[in-house]
């Protein structure tokens, strides 16, 4: 595997667990109903989470653009990396929910 193929798996890992490791909106925005709240509810977490899973889909397609032909890929394809993005996900989602403070 190439090195950009491990910068996208790497990548993927971190923008998976992002949204449950912090109480900010995409990891960087304070918002004043959050702090307010002091936690996100997991609904704000599900978007952030498919908003990272386009971000990465992007950056991939660009650095696979860039090494040469882009392959065409239908919905099984998108199906199967978004499972697979939920999969990478599950660190965090068991230290904000499921772990005992």
């Amino acid at each position: 595997m190439s090195a950009a193929g491990w910068f996208i798996v790497g990548l993927a890992v971190l923008l998976a667990n992002l949204p449950f490791l912090n109480q900010r909106v995409l990891g960087c925005l304070p918002l004043p109903w959050v702090l307010a709240a002091k936690r996100k509810r997991i609904v704000w977490r599900l978007l952030e989470l498919l908003v990272f899973y386009l971000v990465v889909g992007a950056l991939s397609f660009l650095l696979e653009a860039r090494a040469g032909n882009v392959f065409a890929q239908g919905w099984p394809f998108y199906t199967v990396t978004f499972c697979f993005f939920l999969v990478l996900a599950f660190p965090g989602f068991v230290f904000c929910y499921l772990m005992k403070r």
